[in-house]
């Protein structure tokens, strides 16, 4: 049987130098991600942005870019992810609304912080400080780049 990849959405929210993080249990482990998810069926890239990270931070926010696209073999489980990275941002916390199951708390780090949890093995994977790196070097694409058919 062929195994297709996985196709995620991730997005990058920063605030005053801080950047939006998710503590999430993963395989028995405890990690630090972007808020991120899988793509629904049916669904654009950007509504899976927008979703996901409301649904994993509380947070709504409002796409702004394309950070860009990347592909990641998993060691641990041999799946290959296909990740949309967004630049978006934050409009309105809603503080009282539940997160998802596997969410521990959504968190507020800087990049010395963030490059801390690299070194210490807690981030989910490399894509978490890639995406932040390209995002502060300045890499954007237009989402007029997307197109829902």
């Amino acid at each position: 049987m062929q195994k297709l990849p996985h196709a995620t959405v991730a997005v990058i929210v920063e605030q005053d130098g801080r950047f939006l993080l998710v503590q999430e249990r993963d395989a028995g482990r405890i990690v630090y991600n972007q808020p991120a998810g899988h793509l629904d069926n049916g669904e654009s890239l950007l509504q899976a942005t927008v979703r996901e990270t409301r649904e994993e931070t509380a947070w709504e926010v409002i796409p702004t870019a394309l950070v860009g696209l990347y592909t990641y073999h998993a060691p641990q489980n041999g799946i290959t992810y296909v990740r949309a990275c967004f630049a978006a941002t934050a409009l309105r916390h809603h503080p009282d609304e539940p997160l998802d199951a596997d969410i521990l708390a959504a968190t507020w780090k800087t990049l010395a912080e963030i490059r801390e949890l690299e070194a210490s093995g807690e981030l989910r994977s490399p894509l978490v400080l890639r995406c932040i790196q390209d995002y502060l070097a300045g890499q954007r694409a237009p989402l007029e780049l997307l197109h829902d058919l």
